[in-house]
């Protein structure tokens, strides 16, 4: 095998059947997750669960062979939303969770992410350990044998346990009962986790997207498809609408008008309400460079600090735990309440905005309406992964070009941490002006890197 980096920002990440979200990879993968975990705990169990696409049951079976082999056992929880792995990883007390999913991307790609055994995203010097065994020698003179290999057992009840956990960060006594709401299930792993917990708390559910065939987890619905859940909304006069992503770690909300509400909104209405509670710990919010500069001096205006990291909800978590946080999140709808949850949790999202709606007796226009936000346009180029933007002086001058232009705003330009492309953001007052200036951009990267 070839050596490579396979760890991005969200652990491996790829098109299903191509490298590195091989069968092999993923048994290899398994094999030095098992070598490096078992030294370092002398424990000896992984969980493995997963997203709707098709690919994941190739990669399940290849990842459970990997780590049999080792003789560290596997437990299997089947489809299950990421931060539902997280919080059964934690509660079953296991070495670590293992999360096959590619998130929002589509059904074609694939990825490997770990959750250590306390629920927070495995840290880089660990990742590094399961690559650099898996390119040493030293797992090949490793064989156990006879009842020294590992077992697989199935766990029915994992989604139950988490559906009763979400329900507890709903505050008690309180029901959604009169609510209409509807819910985009994108095809994935909360089709039935989402609608089970708003409907055993009072609501009237119309889910949609909630019937997973393998291949259409995200096509055309979801938290980055935002259309058939505003049309479902204003179709069934329902008072809000919720869009998970595959793996249900991100919440996209729509208000009653059909509006939608992203992530920056969400958490400043979070941060507002929790602040009146006085359960917002260093009056201070984690947000991204990606979020929106309205949403930072609306927080500032009503004494909340706001705390940049890098895009990426992991790096969100280390400058929460490092800060004292229990709030941060990003733009896309990762929303993070360390409170309840060790990682983004779209169901537990969608359940803080609730019970602020019926706490504070208003519409989720109403919340959102005082949020300002500036206008944005962020343009997405495709580029090859062996091209580095550092590498183009033109590139460099366009950007510098265009900040000269923009008299009040942004502009942010990095390659994306899970996809082989660039990501143009540019904030300003005027939409039209940010365009052109995010597409000159775009295209100087389009002529040199694609």
């Amino acid at each position: 095998m070839k050596k490579t980096k396979l760890f991005g920002t969200d652990g491996i990440r790829g098109k299903a059947n191509h490298f590195p979200m091989t069968g092999e990879i993923a048994f290899e993968v398994g094999r030095a997750a098992a070598y490096v975990l078992k030294k370092k705990h002398g424990r000896n169990k992984i969980l493995i669960g997963k997203d709707t696409r098709l690919s994941g049951y190739m990669l399940e079976s290849a990842l459970t062979s990997g780590i049999c082999s080792m003789g560290m056992n596997v437990v299997l929880i089947g489809p299950m939303p990421t931060p539902g792995i997280a919080f059964v990883t934690r509660s079953m007390r296991v070495d670590a969770g293992i999360v096959i999913s590619a998130s929002h991307n589509p059904y074609d790609d694939n990825g490997i992410k770990f959750f250590s055994s306390d629920g927070f995203k495995l840290p880089d010097s660990t990742e590094g350990e399961i690559e650099k065994a898996m390119f040493s020698k030293t797992l090949a003179k490793i064989r156990p044998e006879g009842a020294a290999i590992g077992r697989a057992k199935r766990v029915e009840d994992a989604s139950g346990r988490y559906i009763e956990f979400v329900k507890s960060t709903f505050p008690k006594g309180m029901t959604l009962e009169g609510m209409k709401i509807v819910v985009d299930c994108s095809n994935g792993s909360a089709y039935k986790i989402t609608p089970t917990v708003l409907t055993e708390l009072g609501a009237d559910v119309i889910a949609i997207n909630d019937k997973p065939n393998g291949i259409n987890i995200n096509v055309n619905c979801g938290a980055t498809h935002s259309e058939a859940l505003q049309k479902a909304v204003l179709e069934h006069g329902a008072d809000i609408g919720i869009a998970h992503d595959g793996d249900a770690d991100r919440t996209i909300l729509c208000d009653e008008n059909g509006e939608i509400i992203d992530g920056d909104k969400i958490m400043a209405i979070c941060a507002i309400d929790m602040k009146k509670e006085g359960i917002l710990k260093a009056n201070t919010v984690v947000a991204t460079v990606m979020s929106n500069i309205g949403f930072e001096l609306f927080l500032k205006k009503s004494g909340i600090k706001v705390v940049r990291a890098k895009v990426g909800d992991r790096y969100v978590v280390e400058e929460m735990l490092k800060r004292g946080c229990n709030l941060g999140g990003e733009q896309s709808g990762h929303i993070i309440f360390l409170d309840h949850n060790t990682t983004g949790d779209g169901p537990i999202t969608a359940l803080q905005i609730l019970s602020i709606m019926c706490r504070r007796g208003k519409t989720l226009s109403a919340l959102a309406s005082c949020v300002p936000i500036y206008p944005q346009i962020l343009v997405n180029v495709p580029v090859r992964k062996s091209k580095n933007m550092e590498d183009f002086p033109s590139i460099t001058t366009a950007i510098k070009k265009a900040e000269k232009q923009l008299e009040s705003g942004r502009i942010l330009v990095r390659p994306s941490g899970t996809e082989p492309k660039i990501r143009v953001m540019i904030e300003g007052d005027n939409m039209d002006a940010i365009t052109n200036m995010a597409e000159n951009i775009a295209g100087v990267i389009r002529k040199n890197m694609s």
